[in-house]
């Protein structure tokens, strides 16, 4: 249990700041068509398949792909989980000013193989990340709610049920995983 303070505190405090979380709608924050498994390696490679998809679904702006590369090179997301267990692989919450996404949404992304992104919290340490909650908002008041959420899911579910979440290789598992196990309301 303390270790799962000791990363909720540290990554959501580095996140957020003082903000207080303001309630969401009962609105899912997941959408099937929105979730990703690939073997892509390579960070802007991943970020460039995911984008024109989201970019077809009309989530997302042209510049887009732009400005999730520009903003993880200036502020990386990648978030190490060996604070709550050894076993569990890292992952990263990418995202964008509002002014690029047109709706309010986690996209959650599965790597088959680990891509290198560098920790939010030490910006030097490079981490091997399996998963991304890539965070599309176009609201700039329910941003810090969305971190918060994401927080207390990590922070909140079992590494059991982490890593199969992590390790799944099907979008409806992950999918169906996160709508019945991600609280949407505070």
């Amino acid at each position: 249990m303390f270790l799962k303070s000791v990363l909720y505190n540290e990554t959501r405090n580095f996140c957020l700041g003082k903000a207080e979380p303001t309630t969401n709608t009962k609105k899912s924050l997941f959408d099937p068509e929105a979730v990703f498994v690939t073997d892509l390696t390579d960070r802007n490679e991943i970020f460039k398949t995911v984008s024109q998809k989201l970019y077809d679904l009309g989530y997302v702006k042209e510049d887009f792909l732009g400005d999730i590369i520009e903003r993880e090179d200036k502020y990386p997301t990648g978030i190490s989980m060996r604070p709550l267990s050894r076993e569990l692989p890292d992952v990263a919450v990418p995202h964008t000013e509002g002014d690029y996404v047109s709706t309010q949404l986690i996209v959650p992304i599965a790597l088959r193989n680990s891509a290198t992104f560098n920790n939010m919290v030490n910006p030097t340490e490079k981490l091997k990340v399996k998963f991304l909650f890539l965070i599309l908002n176009n609201d700039p008041d329910m941003h810090s709610t969305i971190l918060a959420k994401i927080m207390d899911f990590l922070a909140g579910t079992s590494v059991d049920d982490l890593n199969e979440l992590f390790n799944s290789d099907s979008n409806e598992e992950i999918y169906d995983f996160l709508e019945t196990n991600f609280e949407t309301e505070k």
